[in-house]
Order: structure tokens, then C-alpha cells, then sequence
């Protein structure tokens, strides 16, 4: 259970918001906010369940918190709300989506002797306020981080965080995910999970070993960006440095997704001009929305794909084989409430009869939010987050290059997050940060002429 820390870091980190807000400009202190929330905080189960509120736990207070300080500090910027009539709709149903799916799923559903309850009209309140505080960080973002200077400083404090969670990591690779234990008292995941290649793999203040190596990832793409684009010399010494350590850890960090994306994109980032980053980033992204429709109509290769896996990484061939066949089941489920979803308390998996035992596992995001909120739900989310790849693309062509000369590695670290929704359920505060950056950019093309980018060193 989490202790008396834990409950503290949660009660402290409205204050801690407030002096971040006082103490920096706007952009910084939300993504200062955003982003020491997300690494620090204690992870659930750590956080505070109200009545007919959805639970308050990291995943919720630093975005809650940031939306009430600029509604109080900055009310005459905040325009919310996207400025086409289809991102507003997407904002629209990705909140009150919950509204249909309550209303469909009042039966309560029999295995054997055991039922999990219907959804009372009262649970549309806790899950309309979930869905609004998810989408703080897109809807902030796209006020306040849409300029070159707002880009610069997201890429720089993702390399600088990578730096100072790095030490972490290396403490829990040699000593085992023990640090979430020593500080708040509890581990928050299964520790057999932790375990790989007789060594282990770090999970820090996160939920898994997964999202801290993706997250260091991200970190080292950050890193190589402002290395490429820095106009000091000795800096750009500096950066390779620490972006050459941070591809070390990622190595020890024994997670193979995370090392195959920095290897497969580190040298795109170095080779493609802006354009070709663009281009790549949106067919990553539509690859990602139409993988589960190809899903559905049995046009995505197994078989194929489990075999080239194997040829590599024999060892990875049963896991991947586990993911595609519980996608395969949880799919069908999700296909008799196909509009919009079975809701929550695990009604969207296959349960065993009786016991009442989930039977099931959901790993990617794109099966959890189709089983909980149906298609209408996924397809409002992954089109918000890929949306603004779409629009930036477009925006963007005709001119030299677009205005901000970091839009084309930030909308190419948003892909490859989006991306990673099929096999994990890497959806974050950062992630929504990253698509509200592009869509405000985007946005700005379109309210004036696109012009040749300023020279770097004036952006830098």
C-alpha cells in the first residue's frame, strides 16, 4: 500500500504547480509541469477515489491542476477548443462518448453464477470527467506550445529529463525496481515482469518497464535533434555525449521495442530533411488508425510477421504470439458492442465462467479503448492524435520548410508513439502534450502565409 509519502507527493504537487507557473513562462512551466508529474509522481494504485469521480492519481493531477492555474492566470488565452469543425467534433465525442456507452450497457452480464454489474447513469459523470482531464494536456498544448521556442524547449526538457531518470534506471538495473518501494512504500507492477536476460529492466515511478524505456527513447530522439540543430560547436559535443549515454542505458534497459524504434529512427532523424520527416511521420500515423480495421477484416499477416519476429528475436516469437491472439478474441468481444464499447469493470473482456477469473489480456491501446468505448471511441482518440500530423503535412507543403525547424521530429515522435498504441498502451500526459504542439503549429500555417523558417540560430 502506498505510504504516507506517497499520499504527500500527491497533496504537494498542486503547490508545486502553482510556484512552477509563477516562477516560468507559460510554456515552460506546463511542460515542466506535465513532464516531473508524469516521471515523479507515485504511480497508481497511490491517489484519491471521490464518489462519481473518476480516481485522482498522476494520470489526472497534473493536467487538472495545470488546466485550473491557466484558467486563472491566463483566461484571456484560453481558447480551447480546436479551431477546425472537425477537431472540434473529435474533442466533442472523445468526451461525451461515455454518454452512449452507459446508456447501451445498463444489463448486467451472467458467467456461469458470477455477473459484473450494469453502468448506472450516475457513472457517466466520472467517466465525462476522465475523458476531459485526459485531453488537458492537447488542449493547453495547442494554446501554448505551438511556437518554435515552445518546440525547442519540449525537445530540450525531454533530453534533460532522460539525463536525470537515467540515473534511476541504472540504479534498478544493477539493484533490481526497487526505488518506487524504498520512496513510496509500494511496487506497482508485477516484479516477474521487471525480469529479462538474467538481468533486470528498470521501472522506476512508471507503470512498467515498457514506458520507461520508451520513454528514454524519446529522450534520445530529442537528444539528436538538438544535437543536429544546435549552432554552438561545444554544445553539439556535449549533446552527443549525453545522447550516446542514453542509448547505453536504453541498451541495458532489455526492452526491444523501445531499442528497435531508436535504432530504426535515429538515423532518419540525421539523414531526412524536414519534408521526408513529415511524410514518414504520417504514414506511421495512418498506419496506426488503420491497423484495426486491417485487424478486423483479417488483412494483417500473423503468420508473416510472427516469422520474420522469429528469425531476429526467437525468444520474442510466444509473446508476440499471446498479444495477437488475445487481440483476436477481445476484437470479436468488442465486435458485439462494436459503436460503443462494453464500458468499464472489465465487461469488455472474456471472464471464465464461474470464478469470474479474466480470462483475457489487453496489452495495445487501441483494443482497450475499442472493448471500452467502442469504434466511435478510437476512432475520436487516434484521429485526435494523428490529426495533427495530418494537418501539418498539408500545411506545410508548398513552402521551403515550415516555420518551426523542430515540427518534423516532434510530429515523427508523436507517430512513433501512436505507433506503439498497437502493442502497448504507452498513452501519456506527454503524448497528448506532443499532439497539441503540432495541431497549435499547424493552426498557426493556416491563419498566415507560410514563410521560409527563420535562420536556426534566432529560434535556438
Amino acid at each position: 500500500m502506498p505510504n504516507i509519502i506517497a499520499t504527500a507527493a500527491l497533496l504537494v504537487w498542486p503547490v508545486l504547480s502553482v510556484w512552477l507557473f509563477r516562477s516560468l513562462p507559460a510554456p515552460r512551466a506546463l511542460i515542466a509541469s506535465l513532464l516531473i508529474g508524469y516521471l515523479f509522481l507515485p504511480p497508481p494504485p497511490a491517489g484519491f477515489d471521490f464518489p462519481l469521480l473518476p480516481p485522482l492519481t498522476k494520470e489526472t493531477i497534473p493536467s487538472l491542476v495545470a488546466a485550473l492555474v491557466c484558467l486563472v492566470l491566463y483566461r484571456d488565452k484560453m481558447r480551447l477548443l480546436p479551431e477546425s469543425r472537425l477537431g472540434r467534433l473529435l474533442v466533442l465525442i472523445f468526451v461525451f462518448s461515455p454518454l452512449a456507452t452507459v446508456a447501451t450497457n445498463g444489463e448486467m452480464l451472467w458467467f456461469g453464477r458470477f455477473a459484473l454489474p450494469g453502468l448506472r447513469p450516475q457513472e457517466v459523470i466520472g467517466a465525462i470527467v476522465q475523458q476531459s482531464i485526459l485531453i488537458v494536456p492537447f488542449l493547453l498544448a495547442r494554446v501554448f506550445l505551438a511556437d518554435p521556442a515552445a518546440h525547442r524547449d519540449m525537445l530540450a526538457a525531454l533530453f534533460i529529463g532522460g539525463l536525470v531518470y537515467s540515473l534511476a534506471m541504472l540504479i534498478e538495473i544493477r539493484l533490481s525496481p526497487q526505488l518506487n518501494i524504498w520512496i513510496y512504500g509500494y511496487f506497482q507492477h508485477s516484479f516477474d515482469q521487471t525480469m529479462r536476460g538474467g538481468g533486470f529492466r528498470p521501472i522506476v515511478f512508471l507503470y512498467h518497464g515498457i514506458w520507461v524505456a520508451f520513454f528514454a527513447m524519446t529522450a534520445i530522439l530529442a537528444g539528436v535533434t538538438l544535437l543536429q540543430r544546435h549552432p554552438l560547436q561545444r554544445m553539439r559535443l556535449w549533446l552527443a555525449v549525453g545522447t550516446a549515454y542514453l542509448f547505453a542505458v536504453l541498451v541495458l534497459s532489455k526492452s526491444v521495442a523501445a531499442l528497435i524504434y531508436a535504432v530504426v529512427f535515429l538515423p532518419l532523424l540525421l539523414l531526412l530533411r524536414q519534408r521526408m520527416q513529415l511524410r514518414l511521420a504520417l504514414v506511421l500515423a495512418v498506419v496506426a488508425v488503420t491497423y484495426p480495421i486491417s485487424k478486423g477484416a483479417d488483412l494483417v499477416p500473423d503468420e508473416q510477421i510472427l516469422e520474420a519476429v522469429g528469425a531476429v528475436f526467437p525468444d520474442r516469437v510466444g509473446s508476440l504470439r499471446f498479444r495477437f491472439d488475445n487481440e483476436s478474441i477481445l476484437l470479436d468481444r468488442a465486435m458485439e458492442k462494436p459503436l460503443f464499447g462494453w464500458g468499464m469493470w472489465g465487461r469488455n473482456h472474456v471472464l471464465e465462467v464461474d470464478s469470474g477469473r479474466i480470462l483475457t489480456i489487453a496489452d495495445g491501446r487501441w483494443i482497450i479503448t475499442i472493448g471500452a468505448f467502442g469504434w466511435i471511441g478510437f476512432l475520436a482518440e487516434f484521429l485526435l492524435l494523428t490529426m495533427p500530423i495530418v494537418l501539418i503535412w498539408w500545411r506545410s507543403r508548398g513552402a521551403v520548410e515550415p516555420v518551426s525547424p523542430w515540427i518534423g521530429p516532434i510530429s515523427l515522435i508523436l507517430a512513433i508513439n501512436v505507433l506503439d498504441l498497437l502493442p502497448n498502451a504507452t498513452l501519456t500526459p506527454l503524448t497528448w502534450m506532443f499532439a497539441g504542439a503540432v495541431l497549435g503549429h499547424a493552426e498557426q500555417l493556416h491563419r498566415r502565409p507560410v514563410a521560409r523558417a527563420a535562420p536556426l540560430r534566432t529560434v535556438l
